[in-house]
């Protein structure tokens, strides 16, 4: 292809640096990268795949834009509050950058779509928030030979990296450093644990940067470096990573060669269900609703109530008699109710995500009766 009058003047000062050029910019024009997740580190990573010309940009994603994103999203608006966030993500693109062909995927990513969708595309960006999802997309991109382009964010710290065994700076894949995902529960998410607002748009950006490296095949990648980032210290640190030879995926003698259950895998054990995930785990457990625990508290009952939220959210109401025990302090407070392990405990959190977990993180502690509160708190404010 040859660039047109109009794209010699957007890409002017692509054109003029001598490591990219006519052929390097028509290699952009020419990428295919899929990125999974329009939020927050996905957000400044597709703006600026978009303004740097990539010329197909896929985008899976099945939320919505809530007001809660926009302090990090910065993709969305206000006005689009609502929209589902492929769409949304679509229009601002679309607006920055025409010769970009956006292909929205409103759909969440599976071991039963994954190799359908990355096909498609020379790059995967990763900037997803959990850990099945990330198994799930290095797997998938070793059986394929293609880049992953990770990254993670949490409160003021990030990492990045680029899993890439086949390529030609070699190097480790995601499972070659966390063989194993941690047990469910015992790492908070931005949800429940925050995250700086400006931390997602560094990461997200240097995943687009290792995206465009690659595709002009200029540069040295993070392949075979883990890459961190503290945006308190305002200080990079990067350490050296090696392909282990009995990673089960990319190593010498592999024994996954196609996709497997991740939710299982990761003790998530999520499932679709007419577009939403289902918590089967949850399902499965006891739970009390807010009614039913209402009726036991003014029946005088001598209950053991824990609130696993973060202190903020307790200030602006709880439960009657909730303890205060936040989710992310459970693993290595355990020991404090440890005079609990044979008594019923009611866990409650906001919505009874997080309570869930909190209920998995006792039972393997040899907590013998835990409950789950269905709504949360968010159900019980709705009796008064």
């Amino acid at each position: 292809m040859t660039l047109t009058n109009a794209q010699w003047e957007r890409y002017a000062r692509h054109v003029s640096l001598p490591e990219v050029g006519v052929e390097g910019q028509e290699k952009l024009l020419n990428g295919r990268v899929l990125v999974i997740g329009a939020g927050g580190l996905g957000s400044p990573g597709l703006l600026y795949l978009a303004a740097a010309g990539v010329g197909t940009i896929g985008i899976v994603d099945m939320d919505s834009v809530e007001a809660s994103n926009l302090q990090r999203q910065v993709i969305h608006t206000t006005s689009r509050i609502g929209r589902l966030k492929v769409e949304s993500a679509h229009g601002a693109i679309a607006d920055l950058n025409p010769d970009v062909k956006v292909i929205p995927l409103k759909t969440r990513l599976t071991s039963k779509n994954a190799m359908d969708i990355l096909a498609d595309f020379d790059i995967l960006i990763d900037g997803s928030d959990n850990f099945q999802t990330r198994y799930l997309t290095n797997d998938a991109c070793v059986i394929a030979g293609k880049p992953n382009i990770f990254a993670c964010v949490q409160g003021f710290q990030g990492q990045a990296s680029v899993f890439w065994p086949s390529g030609p700076q070699g190097g480790p894949c995601y499972r070659c450093l966390f063989p194993e995902p941690p047990p469910p529960g015992t790492v908070p998410t931005c949800a429940e644990n925050g995250v700086l607002g400006v931390l997602p748009g560094m990461l997200g950006l240097i995943q687009a940067t290792e995206a465009v490296k690659i595709l002009l095949g200029y540069g040295e990648t993070l392949a075979g470096r883990l890459l961190m980032y503290d945006a308190e210290r305002m200080s990079f640190r990067s350490i050296k990573v090696r392909r282990n030879s009995a990673c089960p995926v990319c190593g010498d003698s592999p024994t996954i060669r196609e996709l497997i259950d991740y939710e299982i895998f990761c003790g998530t054990h999520a499932e679709a269900s007419t577009g939403e995930h289902k918590d089967t785990e949850r399902s499965l457990m006891e739970q009390i609703s807010v009614e039913d625990l209402k009726k036991r508290i003014e029946a005088g009952e001598d209950l053991v109530i824990i609130d696993v939220r973060n202190p903020d959210e307790h200030e602006k109401g709880a439960i009657p008699g909730a303890r205060l025990l936040p989710l992310p302090e459970l693993p290595r407070r355990v020991d404090e109710i440890e005079d609990l392990k044979d008594k019923e405990v009611i866990i409650h959190c906001q919505k009874g995500g997080r309570s869930s977990r909190a209920c998995g993180i006792l039972a393997t502690r040899g907590f013998t009766h835990t409950v789950n509160v269905e709504g949360g708190y968010e159900a019980w404010k709705k009796l008064s």
